[in-house]
């Protein structure tokens, strides 16, 4: 199908396949819907797989307010060698022998537990921040490398899902043999799959990097899977070949990668959003998404409740009109009005309420 403009404008959450980048995958979706303008929140490497949300159309202007979510991860940790990229697909740089207690099961759950915290980060070496314009690995593959700054970052959990040494042809991290089939550098490694729950910013590469010195060695991500972007888990997620078949029939309700509380406007308040105008905040009601996990596509009213605490000052709500998201406003304190952040001529799609 040939790109253009298709009309579209929805958010749909796609399982990156291993073995594709996340530009692969934008490219692979404006093919199925003939749409351009097609966009991603939230970057899996290459080796990496799993919840990479999707925007399409006018959606893509969403990408600033879906990069604040936490996520979780499930990684396979190989101990004994570092690598050019902190992950299994770049180039053996150190290799060491392995403390015999990496072995023990209880040695490791400790471990593990003793990294959950606030703490600095320094990202990647091979990442796409960017210092002065330039993406680090944009730097690093021609040979140059920037200097890039430690970051604040929270892991909130961390929890030991198996433990083994890896063969010279065998897949580890068999926890899903799918999705988790892998070779690394060398044979009889032993490796920690570990399921993290992390703040935004946060590089499960650094982290599996700064585990070798702790245990006065090397490691690296032999295997990575996203499981959760926010309120959006794995299974929820669609294949391309879904996609193919389907289109936007699988877009999901925005809100569920939006962390903000809901308003609801009546006919006189949605006419000022139409006109771009502000809102008087007293009066309007706020609301938030339920405490229990909906499933369904779309979020129905039934699924949010009443929000009782004030609005606080910069805070971004969205506004729904006529069941699309129409809308993202920033409340001013000093004024008392919500100003018009970033508004969407035809709203985006929640998707179908079933």
């Amino acid at each position: 199908m040939k790109r253009g403009t298709s009309g579209l404008s929805l958010v749909v959450p796609v399982r990156k396949p291993s073995g594709m980048s996340s530009h692969d995958v934008v490219n692979r979706v404006r093919r199925i819907l003939g749409e351009r303008r097609v966009g991603h929140a939230g970057t899996l490497d290459p080796l990496a797989e799993g919840v990479l949300p999707i925007m399409v159309g006018p959606a893509t202007r969403l990408d600033r307010y879906m990069a604040s979510h936490d996520k979780t991860y499930t990684v396979d940790v190989v101990f004994g060698a570092s690598t050019t990229t902190d992950d299994r697909e770049g180039d053996v740089m150190h290799v060491a022998s392995v403390p015999t207690e990496v072995a023990s099961e209880e040695f490791a759950r400790a471990f593990c537990r003793g990294l959950i915290g606030a703490s600095k980060q320094i990202p990647p070496v091979y990442s796409a921040i960017k210092t002065n314009g330039k993406k680090a690995c944009d730097e690093a593959r021609r040979g140059n490398m920037i200097v890039l700054e430690p970051r604040d970052i929270e892991v909130y959990d961390a929890e030991l899902v198996a433990l083994g040494n890896v063969g010279p042809d065998d897949h580890h991290g068999a926890e899903d043999a799918a999705t988790a089939a892998v070779r690394v550098p060398y044979g009889g490694a032993p490796y920690w799959t570990v399921r993290f729950s992390v703040s935004k910013g946060t590089y499960i590469r650094s982290l599996a990097r700064d585990m070798g010195p702790a245990l006065k060695t090397y490691a690296h991500v032999g295997a990575l899977r996203r499981e959760s972007v926010g309120g959006v888990e794995l299974d929820e997620c669609v294949s391309l070949e879904a996609l193919e078949a389907r289109g936007a029939a699988l877009a999901i309700d925005p809100m569920r990668f939006l962390d903000m509380r809901v308003v609801f406007p009546d006919e006189a308040a949605a006419q000022a959003v139409e006109n771009g105008r502000a809102l008087r905040a007293r009066g309007l009601e706020l609301f938030e998404r339920g405490r229990g996990h909906c499933r369904e596509i779309a979020c129905c009213t039934p699924t949010v409740v009443q929000s009782c605490h004030a609005l606080a000052d910069g805070e971004l709500v969205a506004l729904i009109i006529k069941n699309r998201l129409k809308a993202i406003y920033r409340y001013d304190e000093a004024s008392g009005l919500l100003k018009p952040d970033c508004i969407f001529q035809k709203g985006i799609c929640r998707g179908v309420c079933l």
